[in-house]
C-alpha cells in the first residue's frame, strides 16, 4: 500500500499514531440540522444521485472536526446498478421494486455492472476529493452480500423469513449471494482505483445468524470481497456480531466492534489487527455531553492509543443532539 499522511489510514494499518482518529457511521445524516438544510426534503435517491447536493451533505461533518469523510449513498446503490430498482420507504427501509423470487429474477441481475451504472458515486468521490484537497481521507463502503441479499428478496432484518427463503429456494439464494459477492468486489475495486483511501464492508444482519449460517452466508463472502478489493485498508462491520474469531479471519485490517465486545480483550487476542469502535450509540443519542465524554474516555482507555479508530457500535441515531456529537469529537481529540 502507498504511504499516507492521514491519521485514520495510519491507525488502520497499525502504524504509530499521535492520537486516536475519530469518525462515526451515519455522521452525515438526519440528526444534523445542517444536513437537513442541504437535503431540503428531497427523496433519498433523488438527493443521493444529485452529485452536488450529495457532496454538500457528505461534507457536513467536516465542520465538526471528524478525521475522515464517508461518502453519502446507500448500500442498495449496487443492486440498483445490477438491475434491481429500490425505493427507500420511511421507517421501513429499502424495498425492492420487484423482490428476487426465481432463477429468472436472479438472471436479470448483472454480477459485473459497468462502472457508469454507478457513475454518480464515482463523481461524488471525485468531487469530494477535489473539495478536501487532501485534508481528510475519504471512506467508501458497500453492503455485505448477506444484508444486501435480504433486501433484494424483501425480508430485511427478518432473519426467520430469510431462512425460509433460503430453504425453499436454495439455488436462488446461493446464486444471489454469489452474484452480489462478485459485484461488490468489482464496485470497491473501481472506487479504490478512483482514489478512495479506505473502505468499510457493512453487514447489518449477519450477527443474528447461527455459526453455520454465518460461515456459509457471511464469512465466506467477506473474505472473498477482501481478496478481490485490495490496495487500501479494509474495515469489517457486522452489527453486534458474536463471532469475533470469524471476523478476524477474513483479511480485514480493521474490525469494528459492538457493545458485546471487550475492546481491551480483543486487542490482546488479536494484536496484529486494528479495531474500530465502540462507544454506545444510545449514550450519544440519549446521554448528556458529560456522559458522552466519559464514554469516549473509557473507550480510549480500552483501546490503548494505537491500532484504534474511535467510532460507535453502529450508526448515529436521528434524534442525536448536535451538542452530544460535538462532545464525542472533542473528547476523542482531547485524549486521556
Amino acid at each position: 500500500m502507498p504511504s499516507s499522511s492521514h491519521l485514520l489510514v495510519r491507525a488502520a494499518r497499525g502504524e504509530p499514531i499521535e492520537r486516536v482518529p475519530v469518525w462515526a457511521m451515519r455522521q452525515a445524516g438526519r440528526w444534523d440540522p445542517e444536513f437537513n438544510k442541504v437535503r431540503a426534503g428531497l427523496p433519498f435517491f433523488e438527493f443521493s444521485e444529485n452529485v452536488e447536493k450529495a457532496l454538500l451533505g457528505t461534507l457536513c461533518p467536516r465542520r465538526l472536526g471528524v478525521d475522515a469523510i464517508i461518502l453519502f449513498y446507500d448500500i442498495t446503490t449496487l443492486p440498483l446498478a445490477m438491475g434491481l430498482p429500490f425505493e427507500l420507504k420511511k421507517d421501513i427501509g429499502p424495498q425492492p421494486d420487484r423482490p428476487i423470487r426465481t432463477l429468472a429474477d436472479l438472471n436479470r441481475l448483472n454480477p459485473e455492472p459497468p462502472p457508469e451504472s454507478y457513475g454518480h458515486i464515482r463523481q461524488l468521490l471525485r468531487r469530494t476529493k477535489e473539495e478536501l484537497k487532501g485534508e481528510l481521507p475519504v471512506i467508501v463502503f458497500a453492503g455485505s452480500p448477506f444484508t444486501v441479499a435480504t433486501y433484494c428478496i424483501g425480508t430485511g432484518k427478518d432473519v426467520a423469513a430469510t431462512r425460509r427463503f433460503a430453504a425453499e429456494q436454495p439455488q436462488v439464494w446461493d446464486g444471489l449471494l454469489e452474484r452480489l459477492t462478485v459485484a461488490t468486489g468489482g464496485f470497491l475495486r473501481t472506487l479504490i482505483g478512483d482514489g478512495a483511501d479506505i473502505y468499510q464492508l457493512f453487514d447489518s444482519w449477519a450477527g443474528m445468524l447461527t455459526p453455520d449460517e454465518y460461515e456459509r452466508w457471511a464469512q465466506r463472502q467477506h473474505a472473498a470481497i477482501f481478496r478481490a478489493a485490495t490496495g487500501v485498508p479494509r474495515i469489517l462491520f457486522v452489527k453486534e456480531c458474536p463471532y469475533l474469531d470469524r471476523m478476524a479471519e477474513t483479511g480485514a485490517e480493521v474490525i469494528s466492534l459492538g457493545l458485546q465486545h471487550d475492546l481491551a480483550a480483543a486487542r490482546k487476542l488479536y494484536p496484529h489487527l486494528s479495531f474500530q469502535g465502540n462507544v454506545s450509540e444510545e449514550t450519544l443519542r440519549t446521554g448528556t455531553p458529560e456522559q458522552v465524554e466519559e464514554a469516549v474516555r473509557a473507550c480510549l482507555r480500552a483501546g490503548g492509543g494505537q491500532r484504534h479508530i474511535m467510532n460507535l457500535n453502529h450508526g448515529v441515531g436521528k434524534e442525536t443532539p448536535v451538542a452530544n456529537f460535538e462532545a464525542y469529537i472533542r473528547a476523542a481529540k482531547a485524549g486521556l
